[in-house]
């Protein structure tokens, strides 16, 4: 029966197997109840199981004769007396808790349709902006208020041994990025600029989504720390906030793949989250948790030198969904999703690499991995076949926080040609490319297409190939097709 229960509770529309929580308290509880209350009050088969012949010369007492298969006889005065006053009073009192615990419980535990509609009525605040711009000079980690001393600074107030944090240089307050000029080139197929939510990709490592509440949700900022503290909600959502265009990609992502997208994420920035806790020297790693106990591991540098990494509640203009964080997240700027992207996170803690391990790096992946430059074809498609004249080739490239510079294609094994870039919004989101290849003159049959991107750096994307794993593929993305 408590199987049964369990499955509807589990399959009824907005609930998740979270939902089952109080079923199991209740049940474990009453069955401890009902035991109790059935229990009698001493065995009645006592005397009988007493009732054994000893041999005086052996230590080990000898059971009784065989009865024949009849069931030994007791007195009946020996059976369980029935239940007096007190003790009824007692398993009622004890049941009464036990339902109250029970429905306790199941309140804590919201369902997908509480947190649904908790969603539904965020109001975003206002953004406040900020240039990525960096001053010249980073001052020290003193965050609003430059008068408090730090823990263990003495009467004469000495340095402190925090890291300084790069902070944006002012700015005027801007509201949503606009889209950049000269994007989403008129050709069918292409990828667009902005990913929708329901098409961004998703990786989960469990079965069921966490379910957090903006009321219940808290981030604790601790560990290397002159100054660890807890934020909440509110007190989140009051501090400045900032929305950029940003490119997240997954290092599972094979050459070719599409486990990239690119949308506006509206957040604070972690680097004025560490400013207030001040990381000691010698620490180079926070170390995040999720609501479900994933864990990430992020080099400290590069949350705190001036990109925009962020705490996001926002993306592409409302709160985030719940498959992708709500209500916070962390968005990290050029680094793979599995070293920077916690969902649902809950918990910073300032650290050192060589202390820690997360939930990837314990499967063997690479304890850093920034993104690597890549590129794709997304139009024309495998074996398609082609008709003479101009065919746009055409697809995406990105090298988030160096910038795509350009994008060259190659067919068979002519020379690389230089592709048209469209816009973009910065160096930290991808660049849709366009070359029109003229097929007027070509041989008739298969012809190989490939492509690579160059960085703002000049640096080439590699032809080496490599697997995902430990820390992103590499290799030129390549399609056949036919020309009739």
């Amino acid at each position: 029966m408590l199987a049964a229960t369990a499955v509807a509770v589990v399959t009824r529309p907005g609930a998740g197997a979270g939902g089952i929580v109080p079923l199991l308290i209740g049940g474990a509880v009453g069955l401890g109840y009902l035991h109790r209350a059935c229990r009698p009050a001493h065995d009645p088969y006592g005397d009988v199981h007493r009732d054994v012949h000893r041999d005086p010369h052996h230590d080990m007492p000898q059971p009784m004769p065989d009865t024949g298969g009849a069931a030994p006889t007791f007195d009946p005065a020996h059976g369980s007396p029935p239940i007096d006053r007190r003790r009824f009073v007692r398993l009622a009192g004890f049941g009464a808790v036990a339902a109250a615990l029970a429905a306790v419980a199941s309140r804590l535990v919201p369902t997908v349709a509480d947190v649904e509609a908790n969603r539904a009525a965020v109001r975003l605040p206002p953004v406040s902006g900020s240039s990525t711009a960096l001053s010249p000079t980073p001052p020290s980690l003193t965050g609003a208020s430059s008068t408090a001393q730090p823990p263990g600074a003495g009467a004469s107030g000495s340095a402190s041994s925090a890291i300084p944090v790069a902070q944006p240089a002012a700015a005027p307050a801007t509201v949503p990025p606009a889209l950049p000029a000269h994007i989403d080139p008129d050709v069918p197929g292409l990828t667009p600029y902005v990913t929708p939510d329901a098409s961004f990709y998703r990786v989960d490592t469990a079965f069921t989504l966490p379910r957090v509440t903006t009321e219940a949700w808290h981030l604790k900022v601790h560990g290397m720390v002159e100054r660890p503290f807890t934020i909440g909600w509110a007190e989140l959502i009051a501090m400045p906030q900032i929305e950029r265009w940003i490119t997240l990609t997954c290092v599972s992502n094979e050459v070719g793949g599409n486990l990239a997208g690119n949308a506006a994420w509206q957040g604070v920035r972690i680097a004025d989250l560490l400013a207030r806790a001040r990381p000691l020297v010698g620490a180079d790693c926070v170390y995040s948790t999720s609501a479900d106990d994933f864990t990430v591991t992020t080099p400290l540098e590069t949350l705190i030198d001036g990109r925009d990494a962020m705490l996001a509640i926002g993306m592409n203009g409302q709160p985030l969904p719940i498959d992708h964080g709500f209500p916070v997240r962390m968005v990290v700027p050029g680094l793979y999703g599995y070293v920077s992207a916690t969902k649902w996170v809950v918990d910073m803690e300032v650290t050192r690499f060589v202390d820690v391990t997360a939930f990837w790096t314990e499967n063997g992946w690479a304890p850093q991995a920034p993104i690597k430059t890549a590129s794709r074809i997304d139009t024309p498609g495998y074996d398609v076949s082609l008709g003479r004249g101009i065919v746009p080739v055409a697809g995406v490239a990105w090298a988030q926080h160096r910038g795509v510079g350009g994008v060259e294609v190659q067919v068979d094994d002519g020379p690389w040609r230089a592709a048209d870039l469209a816009g973009s919004a910065s160096k930290d989101t991808w660049r849709q490319w366009v070359y029109r290849w003229d097929t007027t003159h070509v041989a008739s049959g298969p012809h190989v297409l490939r492509c690579r991107a160059i960085d703002l750096t000049g640096a080439v994307q590699t032809a080496a190939v490599a697997p995902p794993a430990p820390d992103g593929a590499t290799g030129y993305h390549s399609v056949t097709v036919a020309v009739r």
